[in-house]
């Protein structure tokens, strides 16, 4: 089973070759990667030429933010199956995606899902937050939740199908997308209970507080959009639950 592994970057010099590096060490023996960059100007592009004869196809050219360049990686994949690596994440281990196959060799399965970890950009073994998504459910769209997003593979003919990102959001593209295909499209998914991809703490949708203010506005759009009662008073107090789980890892 091919799996196309779409990563998108812009600028990322100093944290995209971990990414790569995780992706061509993977055990499973049939991956398409894609890198969709947005011609950076800090060497980005000098350090996926080191790895052209790996990388499966690349491209860096201007886009119109980060959910456009995940939309092209996604027409250009050829994958059964599509996920998403962040220029700054990499996978937790080298068996990751052939867990994710092995998964959907069940026909029954549209889409899968597991947990993540943040990690201390200055020290990448330190483990400061988990993101368990075993105990998630549709229901909890409602109140800010939803599956670790760089932890998600979907077959891709539901991108076909449904659609891609909504690039009018400017940080829940995410969100609204997996309220489309869990919720409204009701795709039949599958906990994996493992540890997929490590995340540097930080980045767009969690560095600081302006950015949290557009991203809880926007979780609100997306579940108002698709016909999900909610409120910003249902929303916030998930950061408890993030504070708890910082507790956890000191």
């Amino acid at each position: 089973m091919k799996i196309s592994i779409i990563t998108v970057s812009f600028n990322s010099a100093g944290h995209i070759e971990d990414a790569v590096k995780s992706v061509l060490s993977q055990d499973h023996d049939d991956i398409e990667y894609i890198v969709v960059d947005g011609a950076s100007t800090d060497g980005t592009q000098d350090i996926l030429k080191k790895y052209d004869g790996s990388i499966s196809k690349w491209i860096s050219e201007p886009d119109k933010g980060i959910y456009d360049a995940m939309n092209k990686g996604i027409k250009m994949a050829a994958g059964e199956v599509v996920g998403m690596l962040n220029s700054d994440d990499f996978y937790y281990d080298g068996h990751v995606l052939s867990k994710v196959a092995e998964a959907f060799e069940d026909e029954e399965v549209d889409a899968v899902y597991g947990d993540l970890i943040f990690v201390d950009p200055e020290n990448l073994g330190r483990t400061v937050r988990t993101y368990s998504s075993r105990k998630w459910s549709p229901e909890k769209f409602a109140k800010g939740y939803m599956p670790a997003h760089p932890t998600f593979f979907v077959r891709r003919k539901f991108y076909e199908k449904y659609g891609l990102f909504e690039t009018d959001y400017r940080i829940a593209a995410d969100y609204e997308l997996l309220i489309r295909f869990l919720y409204v499209h009701k795709l039949r998914y599958r906990y994996l209970p493992m540890k997929m991809v490590k995340m540097r703490k930080g980045g767009v949708s969690s560095n600081g507080i302006r950015s949290n203010i557009i991203l809880n506005n926007e979780i609100v759009r997306a579940c108002r959009t698709h016909g999900i009662r909610t409120s910003l008073l249902k929303v916030y107090p998930k950061y408890f639950v993030k504070i708890f789980e910082l507790i956890n890892h000191r």
